[in-house]
C-alpha cells in the first residue's frame, strides 16, 4: 500500500534518543531527561478549578466553534493589548486553533499548494519544515546558525534569486532550538520587506513570554503595517504550562484569518468547549502566570549553563525559549550529534535532542530542554562531568 504524502517523510529522529531512554529506564537507569520540551510546571491552578466546573455542565459537551467562542478571542485580544500594546479586532483578527503546530500546519495548506515555495530557518523546529513541505510547496532553508542578522541576508538573496518567487516567510523568535533573539527592529524590517513584494509572514511566538535578564520578546504585530501581511500564533503551552490543553490562537491579517477559518470549519469543531472556557479565565484572571513561569526557567537555565561552563562546555545562556542550544564540544564533535546523544544517554544517564533533528544544519549541536528542576539539573551536571572524560 502506497501513502504518497508521507513517503518523503524521513524518520523521526527524536525517536532514536527516546527509544534508548526507554529501555535504559528499563533496565533500572535513573535517565535524567532534558530532551523533550515537555514542560512539567503545573497549569494555573484557576484555570484546573474551572475546566471542572465546567465539564461538569452538560451544555459544555456538545460541538463548540472551530474559529473559537466570542469569549476566548475577547481574552486573548485583552491579553495582547496589555502585554504588547497590540489592539486586534476579536470577530476578524482572532482565530482559536487546537494547538499552535495544528493551526501552522492547517495554514499552510491554506496559503500553499504544489508549485509554491516558502522560505524557512535551518535548522528549525520540524513542523515549521514539513508543514510546507506537507502542502506540496517547496522550502528554501535560511541559515540561522550565526543570528538572525544572518538569516535576514540571506532570506533577501534567496527571495531574488528563487523561481517560483517565495509565497511564504516563517518565523520564530525567541528561536527554538538555537534560542536566537531579536527586537523590533528586526521584525520592522521584515514587515516592510514583506509588504513591498506581496509576501505573507508567519510567526510562530511559542516563547512570547520567556526572556530572561531583562529581555522581552517583541510581537511581530507591534511592527508598523504588520497586519498588512503577517500572522503571528499564540500558544498557552509555554506561557500558561497548558501543554496538554492544545489550545492556540493566529491573529493578525484579516484575510488570512479569514482563510484558516474557512478551511477549519470543513475541518474541526474547535477545541473541546471546557478547555475553551478554562483558558479564558486563565487569560483573563491569570495574567501574572507567565512572569512566574518566567522566573522558575531563569533560575533553571542559570543551573544548567553555569554548570555546563564549571565543566568546560562553553555555552552561552539563551536570552529566551526554555532550551539551551550547546555545540558538541570540540573532542566529541567527530561523532554526530545522533551519536553524541546517544553517548550521553548510556554514559552520563542524560537524554537530550540531537541537533541534526532541527535539520542538517544542526548536526553540531545538541538542545538541552529546561524541564527539570535545579537538584535534577545539578545531578545531570554531576553525571556529564564524569562521562565527559575529555573535557579535563
Amino acid at each position: 500500500m502506497e501513502f504518497r504524502r508521507i513517503t518523503s517523510l524521513p524518520p523521526y529522529v527524536f525517536t532514536i534518543i527516546d527509544s534508548l531512554k526507554i529501555e535504559r529506564r528499563r533496565a533500572g537507569q535513573d535517565i535524567i531527561d532534558l530532551g523533550f520540551g515537555n514542560p512539567d510546571l503545573a497549569s494555573p491552578e484557576i484555570a484546573v478549578e474551572k475546566l471542572c466546573e465546567a465539564a461538569h455542565n452538560t451544555r459544555n459537551h456538545r460541538y463548540s466553534s472551530s474559529r473559537g467562542l466570542p469569549k476566548l478571542r475577547e481574552a486573548i485580544a485583552g491579553y495582547y493589548l496589555e502585554r504588547f500594546g497590540v489592539e486586534l479586532d476579536p470577530d476578524t483578527e482572532v482565530i482559536s486553533t487546537i494547538g499552535a503546530k495544528e493551526g501552522f500546519s492547517h495554514l499552510m495548506w491554506t496559503l500553499l499548494q504544489p508549485g509554491d515555495a516558502a522560505l524557512v530557518p535551518s535548522p528549525s523546529y520540524p513542523i515549521h519544515i514539513f508543514g510546507p513541505l506537507l502542502a506540496g510547496a517547496e522550502i528554501r532553508e535560511l541559515p540561522m546558525i550565526n543570528g538572525a542578522e544572518q538569516f535576514f541576508d540571506a532570506m533577501v538573496d534567496t527571495w531574488k534569486y528563487s523561481i517560483p518567487k517565495p509565497r511564504v516567510i516563517v518565523l520564530s523568535f525567541p528561536h527554538n532550538p538555537t534560542t536566537t533573539c531579536v527586537d523590533l527592529d528586526f521584525f520592522q524590517r521584515v514587515v516592510d520587506f514583506a509588504r513591498e513584494r506581496d509576501v505573507v509572514i508567519v510567526h510562530d511566538n511559542a516563547y512570547a513570554d520567556l526572556g530572561f535578564d531583562g529581555y522581552r520578546p517583541p510581537s511581530i504585530l507591534q511592527a508598523e503595517g504588520a497586519k498588512e501581511c503577517a500572522v503571528e500564533l499564540y500558544s498557552l503551552t509555554k506561557s500558561f504550562s497548558m501543554a496538554g490543553w492544545r489550545m492556540a490562537f493566529m491573529l493578525g491579517n484579516p484575510q488570512v484569518v479569514a482563510a484558516l477559518a474557512k478551511l477549519k470549519s470543513y475541518l474541526d469543531y474547535g477545541t473541546f468547549q471546557p478547555i475553551q472556557i478554562a483558558a479564558t479565565v486563565a487569560l483573563n484572571e491569570a495574567r501574572d502566570f507567565p512572569a512566574e513561569q518566567n522566573a522558575i526557567y531563569q533560575v533553571r537555565r542559570d543551573a544548567l549553563c553555569d554548570g555546563l561552563n564549571r565543566l568546560g562546555w562553553e555555552i552561552e545562556p539563551p536570552r529566551g525559549t526554555m532550551f539551551a542550544w550547546a555545540p558538541i564540544p570540540e573532542p566529541y564533535r567527530e561523532m554526530g550529534s545522533i551519536e553524541f546523544a546517544k553517548f550521553l544517554v548510556t554514559e552520563a544517564s542524560v537524554a537530550v535532542s540531537p541537533g541534526v533533528g532541527f535539520g542538517p544544519d544542526g548536526d553540531g549541536f545538541v538542545r538541552f530542554a529546561l524541564i527539570e528542576n535545579e537538584q535534577r539539573t545539578g545531578q545531570a551536571i554531576r553525571n556529564l562531568r564524569k562521562a565527559l572524560t575529555k573535557l579535563g
